[in-house]
């Protein structure tokens, strides 16, 4: 079996690429690297210094479907890992900070999420793996 590492980056379609990039640096501290305008999108790109992530905000010309709905077939959401059942704690406050509309942190028997979402209703998450 060919190997493969972590993501490198994540594509995200936006609604409004500007609004979503000004709130991904905003919420979750991205750096704006540079934004691209092609014929049938625009695209801001984003990074996350602390682990190499980059994350692109496309807004395309056509949009057949207005809002994301986890529902429909493909994203369900992204899950972002923390180290510590703490930094769970310490995010929600931050997220109530920014008046980012959250779940409050839920525990399961694997670990512990707290989920949230963007502007355009993609579902984020932040987890923490219980170790056994």
């Amino acid at each position: 079996m060919p190997a493969f590492g972590t993501p490198s980056h994540i594509d995200l379609s936006v609604s409004d690429a500007e609004a979503s990039a000004a709130w991904y640096c905003r919420v979750l501290g991205l750096r704006r690297v540079r934004r691209v305008d092609l014929d049938n999108r625009a695209m801001i790109v984003l990074s996350h210094e602390p682990t190499g992530l980059v994350i692109g905000l496309n807004q395309h010309a056509v949009v057949p479907i207005a809002r994301f709905d986890d529902r429909n077939v493909g994203l369900d959401h992204i899950g972002f890992s923390v180290s510590s059942r703490r930094e769970l704690d310490v995010w929600e406050k931050h997220l109530a900070d920014q008046d980012v509309f959250h779940s409050p942190v839920e525990e399961t028997p694997h670990g512990a999420a707290l989920v949230f979402r963007d502007p355009d209703n993609i579902q984020l998450e932040f987890w923490w793996p219980r170790r056994h």
